[in-house]
């Protein structure tokens, strides 16, 4: 609760905030809408290595296409995301399934609808945890010994020709898998997708299609996934309307490059130029040089305090700075600058009119 007596959460994740923007918007919004976002998330869990209680997490939802052109869409944008960090199918792999299928293998063995959703948050444990450390939960739900075994021979199969066998080749879900394929293979990921029907993701508005990406090592927690949640909308009062997104997670993925040595370098090159008043006596005019170039879009650092020659050059290198801005008395009075170029170590006198397209074809090189 908080001082007003309300009840109040930090935010798990992002779908249902976007289902009630979506549905503020009614008929207004013009369909389909496609959506990305990166909010900051919370989860209060056991920390383990990819688990963290806060976390960024980048969805893409995609909402008013009713089939699996949706989906093949999420998932080209998440390989395509795969393949500009350096990784590749023999590194991550995308297992896919329909919990469409597991709906009718259950309704085949008369169990009601309304028993499905949780059934699928339980079959979504068993990754985790052995059978018996559920069964209690799963009697509860009046699933007998016979409907269990059923399960889990459904759970183990890897190809469309074995789901057919199951459920039927008229089945519904396996249609749309079967389509999924063939535009994956249009696509050209289809080598980073494999057919898994133990995934059906632990949340309970999934209704159709649900993916997984994981580490192709199995040392690593699920990298991302999501699904269709056609009904998520119907739970807040409204109409129901198509729609599937995904969930990525920054943490898991920051340790699976870490352990490819594929990890970007996020503090070197983001400064070019560093700019260095001797005295606070130049500073008015490192101040004006400083706003010349950032004007020209040159990253530039001005220092801010006094300090010795020695310390900026370790400064700058740190920062990975290609060159250096030195203003003293004499070049204050003459309305010039020693420009030095930290690569080759010549250091020149440049007319501050003249100092930013100096610097700029010295970074062009």
């Amino acid at each position: 609760l908080d001082k007003g007596d309300r009840r109040v959460a930090l935010r798990p994740e992002m779908t249902p905030s976007l289902a009630r923007m979506v549905m503020s918007k009614g008929k207004s919004v013009s369909l389909p809408v496609k959506w990305f976002s990166i909010p900051q998330c919370w989860r209060y869990e056991r920390m383990t290595r990819g688990r963290r209680r806060e976390h960024y997490q980048w969805n893409m939802d995609i909402w008013g296409v009713s089939g699996v052109e949706a989906e093949a869409e999420l998932l080209s944008a998440m390989v395509t995301f795969f393949q500009r960090l350096g990784l590749t199918p023999a590194d991550v792999g995308i297992k896919v399934n329909s919990r469409g299928v597991l709906a009718e293998v259950l309704r085949a063995m008369g169990v009601p609808d309304d028993k499905f959703a949780a059934t699928c948050v339980l079959v979504d444990k068993l990754e985790k945890v052995p059978l018996d450390a559920i069964r209690s939960d799963m009697e509860a739900l009046g699933l007998t010994d016979v409907v269990v075994e059923r399960l889990l021979e459904t759970l183990k199969l890897r190809d469309i020709s074995a789901l057919k066998a199951a459920v039927g080749d008229d089945s519904q879900a396996v249609q749309e898998l079967e389509q999924l394929f063939k535009l994956a293979e249009a696509y050209g990921f289809s080598e980073w997708l494999l057919l898994d029907a133990s995934v059906v993701r632990g949340l309970a508005y999934y209704t159709g299609v649900v993916f997984e990406a994981f580490d192709r090592r199995g040392e690593l927690r699920a990298i991302a996934g999501g699904g269709r949640y056609d009904k998520l909308l119907e739970s807040f009062g409204g109409e129901a309307l198509p729609a599937c997104g995904f969930g990525f997670g920054d943490a898991v993925i920051v340790e699976l490059l870490k352990d490819k040595n594929l990890l970007p370098a996020t503090t070197a090159g983001e400064v070019e130029v560093v700019v260095f008043p001797f005295a606070p006596e130049q500073r008015a005019a490192a101040s004006g040089a400083a706003m010349q170039l950032r004007g020209a879009g040159i990253a530039t650092d001005l220092v801010l305090e006094e300090k010795k020659t020695k310390w900026l050059f370790k400064h700058a290198e740190k920062l990975g700075a290609k060159c250096v801005v030195l203003i003293g008395d004499s070049e204050a009075e003459k309305g010039v600058v020693k420009l030095k170029n930290l690569a080759d170590g010549e250091q020149t006198e440049v007319s501050q009119a003249d100092l930013a397209a100096t610097i700029a074809a010295i970074l062009a090189k």
